[in-house]
């Protein structure tokens, strides 16, 4: 009978990784069903109308209705801070990774062992079969040959005699010349002996030599890095195995496959060859770094209105191919913000995301729905606790319905990091945790090209209702003064004067008081030159019922002489 082949049980990893597409599965199962049952205009034309004025109630009339979060509080990544348990958990991950890089297991190849043949004993059945077939047919050929090669053999028989006779004949005569040379020869043979054992000594030694170098090979353990991090190398591995920990509530085994899996999904996906790789400079505006926050975070700003561009949407998601090259670009991208970070402990090493949603394609866009997720999909898999706070800007009404229904699929922790805000909370919510100087102009800062830069300070005040502010900058000597200003919402009046201090000198308007309006140019720059001592003084007038938040920094240049 042929052998069953063996019967092959998953590993641990190949469990845990099908336990997760069950739950993504059954969560994309889960997310179309209440997708559904919350259009069921598609289902029932007729209600149409009945529809459509129920979502227009539902729609929230201010940002009041808009829920904030932002709880989450970013932990230490000091060992020495860690609570007990967490430290063993550190220390017991080591021991693992340790083992797995003597045993070579995370460079090791998941080919599985080709399957036995199960019919093994038919085909050596066959093969006897056809063996003795032939031997029969060279049997019937030795009995059917001709008397005529009998005779020939017959005559082959003799003439071999013959010459062997011969042959004894040459063999006496040579003995005397053989037995004259027994002595030289005995010589030649011991040097050939001597040579054959020496060559077997030699042969031998190279082979246990070769030996012990494949055995030294297998026993240094291979080296692993992540990152630009080196697993196991210094304390900047501590912080790279928190964050897997992290990520899976300090389960040991649970964080241990994590890694595994992400250091193969690298190799897989070709993350080095990746970072080498042009996409051109077509996605540059729907994503990019720009500043700080005020914890010294990078901040990266993704905008998701700028896929409103019909012909970009085309480029980037009309089919699988080109999806599949924004979720390489999007890798990339990342992998080049985290390669700055700082991963020494007490470092910075997480970043925040700020989400535009403000002209973003809404939940229609399919393509765009399903590269986003696959995307997400990845960055959870494959990129742990890398987002120190996720904020959501310009939110739109419909937002909050998508958000209701991946909430529960969310985590604590991750949900913990989110942070919502309408439209005209967006600047507001910004500087709350990003400074004026760091922010960009367009998100309610005054971060631009010009002559102020990062380094230049931001004082922000906060002007009441119906009340003057004044910001008045004394000056002692010659020069430019140099001021930018604005008014979150303007709907202010603004002006600026020159007060010399000299009695009897008269002031100088430089700004006559106007009222700016929101739609108009959000920044306010100018400068005036200085030929004598005074004070610059800068008013602000808010005469509506709202407070205003006011920005505004200055610069002083030496004047040059005439």
């Amino acid at each position: 009978m042929a052998e069953e082949a063996p019967k092959t049980t998953p590993t641990q990893e190949e469990k845990v990784h099908v336990e997760e597409e069950v739950v993504v599965t059954t969560a994309d199962k889960t997310e179309k069903h209440k997708e559904e049952e919350a259009s069921p205009e598609k289902k029932k034309p007729v209600e149409e109308d009945t529809h459509e004025t129920a979502t227009e109630k539902s729609k929230p009339s201010s940002d009041e209705n808009i829920p904030e979060s932002g709880s989450f509080k970013e932990e230490s990544t000091r060992v020495s801070d860690l609570a007990d348990i967490e430290k063993k958990a550190l220390q017991e991950l080591k021991q693992l990774i340790q083992e797995a890089l003597n045993n070579h297991e995370f460079s090791a190849p998941s080919n599985n062992p080709p399957k036995e043949d199960n019919n093994t004993e038919n085909k050596g059945k066959k093969e006897q079969a056809e063996e003795e077939e032939e031997e029969k047919k060279e049997q019937v050929a030795a009995d059917v040959a001709p008397p005529a090669e009998e005779a020939k053999e017959a005559t082959k028989e003799e003439g071999e005699a013959e010459e062997a006779k011969v042959k004894e004949t040459e063999v006496v005569d040579d003995k005397e010349a053989c037995s004259t040379a027994d002595e030289d020869g005995a010589k030649t043979v011991e040097a050939i002996e001597e040579t054959v054992v020496s060559v077997t000594v030699s042969s031998e030694q190279e082979a246990e030599e070769t030996k012990v170098e494949s055995k030294e090979e297998k026993s240094s353990p291979e080296e692993v890095s992540i990152w630009g991090v080196k697993l196991l190398a210094d304390e900047r591995s501590d912080v790279i195995l928190l964050k897997f920990l992290r990520a899976r509530d300090f389960k040991l085994k649970e964080a241990f496959i994590m890694l595994k899996n992400t250091i193969r999904w690298r190799k897989e996906f070709g993350i080095e060859e990746l970072m080498e790789e042009s996409f051109g400079d077509d996605l540059e505006k729907t994503a990019y770094m720009h500043g700080l926050d005020k914890e010294g975070h990078p901040v990266c700003y993704n905008i998701y209105g700028e896929f409103q561009n019909k012909e970009l949407y085309k480029k980037t998601f009309s089919d699988e191919e080109k999806r599949q090259r924004f979720l390489k670009w999007r890798i990339q991208f990342l992998e080049k913000s985290i390669r700055k970070l700082d991963f020494t402990p007490g470092g910075i090493s997480t970043i925040v995301q700020v989400n535009d949603l403000k002209n973003s394609p809404g939940p229609g866009k399919w393509e765009l729905r399903q590269a986003t997720k696959q995307a997400l999909h990845l960055l959870q898999d494959n990129y742990p606790e890398f987002v120190a706070k996720q904020v959501f800007i310009n939110v739109p009404w419909w937002y909050l319905a998508v958000n209701r229904m991946i909430s529960p699929f969310l985590t604590q922790r991750t949900k913990s990091k989110f942070l919502f805000a309408g439209p005209s909370k967006s600047a507001e919510t910004l500087l709350r945790y990003i400074a004026a100087e760091q922010l960009p102009v367009k998100y309610g800062g005054l971060s631009k090209d010009g002559d102020f830069g990062i380094s230049d300070a931001v004082t922000e005040i906060t002007v009441r209702p119906a009340a003057k502010h004044t910001v008045e900058f004394p000056v002692t000597e010659n020069c430019v003064l140099s001021w930018e200003l604005r008014v979150i919402g303007w709907d202010v009046s603004y002006g600026a004067e020159f007060v010399p201090s000299s009695e009897g000198s008269y002031t100088v308007i430089i700004q006559k008081a106007r009222k700016v309006a929101s739609s108009e140019e959000p920044v306010i720059s100018n400068n005036y030159k200085i030929g004598e001592p005074g004070k610059v003084v800068l008013t602000i007038d808010n005469q509506s019922s709202k407070k205003k938040k006011l920005l505004y920094r200055l610069k002083v240049k030496p004047s040059s002489s005439d």
